[in-house]
């Protein structure tokens, strides 16, 4: 088979990571592969297993009107397809709603099956009223659309033909093993994503804030790196927390980090189905996560191997992490069970999913061709 690949970039994001692990899958079974972007290759996160065709585009930029935005649009539109149709796919993969709308719009009538996948919620994710328009006229065209959680397949299947929705939940990336419990600090606290609205940094600092653990030693990291960087800065600064808070950028390795905190926090307001949440469980972290649209409660049982709390409240926020800075005893039996997502979400079922989906489409297209 010939599969490429599509997405913006191969920055750090999450989507980025999975359709590398995809990729360098399908790569190992032998499978013609290439990965195209929209950005250049030289911001890439991500390295790509030996013999992929990377195809980098240069194309991204902000527009200075919506003309030139449309304009810019159509060339990236046109690009795509003399590209894709040059590497001679049996089939295209997109990830993530623009990408995926171009590539559909670029490969209408080219006879090549396209499967697209939405990687957040896109009932909470706004893109646009004109990328909302072009995703519900376009995604039924799509050989299939990959959605990461029930909740938002029921979405997606109120204008997609039933039979073309499919459900992949994210896997554990390989990870060491998650520490001895000793090991870990008793005062540190990590949140780790994007620095943007979405990931609710702003309510956590208001959490750390009214929880008074600063006081008693305690500090919070944030991994990553966004727009919001001054905002949360000024925040922490304004709520005193200037010396108890550290937000250090991207990390290569966020799993170190994960093997030495007291308590993971996934503060979102959204989300599609979080891979830090994931990896922090995996390092036998004790977690506690916002109960928000989608991808948490389908990984966290509630009191059992997590804790949830309502997104958007900071005061539930802060004493669910007084309760557990406090109880050294639940921190190591949430963080025992928490493990068990190694195998609840394990790699190889989930890239067999995802290989399995592949097949299945190339197959249909051939059948289709005949």
């Amino acid at each position: 088979m010939r599969i490429l690949f599509a997405v913006s970039s191969l920055g750090s994001g999450g989507a980025e990571r999975v359709i590398v692990e995809i990729a360098s899958a399908l790569a190992r079974a032998e499978q013609s592969v290439g990965v195209l972007t929209l950005s250049g290759a030289e911001g890439d996160h991500y390295a790509l297993p030996p013999g992929t065709e990377r195809i980098a585009l240069d194309l991204l930029g902000e527009s200075a009107s919506l003309v030139e935005g449309l304009i810019a649009n159509q060339e990236r539109i046109r690009q795509i397809r003399r590209r894709a149709l040059e590497f001679r796919p049996d089939v295209v993969v997109s990830f993530v709603e623009q990408m995926n709308v171009k590539v559909l719009a670029a490969l209408a009538w080219a006879a090549v099956p396209v499967i697209v996948s939405e990687r957040i919620d896109p009932r909470r994710h706004r893109v646009g009223s004109m990328w909302t328009l072009a995703r519900r006229l376009l995604y039924p065209r799509a050989a299939r659309v990959v959605v990461q959680t029930e909740s938002v397949a029921h979405w997606a299947r109120g204008f997609i033909r039933t039979d073309r929705v499919r459900v992949i939940p994210n896997f554990v990336r390989d990870l060491p093993g998650a520490p001895a419990w000793e090991e870990r600090a008793t005062t540190e606290l990590l949140a780790v994503g994007r620095l943007d609205e979405q990931k609710g940094f702003d309510v956590l600092l208001r959490a750390f804030a009214a929880s008074g653990l600063a006081a008693h030693g305690s500090r919070l990291t944030i991994l990553g790196e966004g727009p919001q960087r001054p905002v949360l800065e000024r925040l922490a600064a304004d709520l005193g927390l200037a010396e108890a808070v550290s937000m250090p950028g991207v990390v290569k390795e966020p799993e170190r980090w994960m093997a030495r905190c007291a308590v993971f926090v996934l503060s979102s307001r959204y989300e599609g189905f979080p891979n830090v949440l994931l990896e922090a469980m995996a390092m036998g972290c004790a977690v506690i996560a916002t109960d928000c649209d989608s991808g948490p409660r389908e990984i966290v049982d509630d009191g059992v191997n997590g804790v949830l709390v309502p997104p958007e409240d900071p005061d539930a926020l802060a004493a669910a992490l007084v309760r557990l800075m406090h109880d050294a005893e639940l921190r190591r039996d949430l963080g025992d069970r928490a493990s068990d997502v190694r195998q609840r979400f394990a790699k190889p079922a989930i890239l067999q999913q995802w290989e399995g989906l592949i097949r299945e489409v190339v197959m249909d297209g051939k059948r289709e061709a005949r």
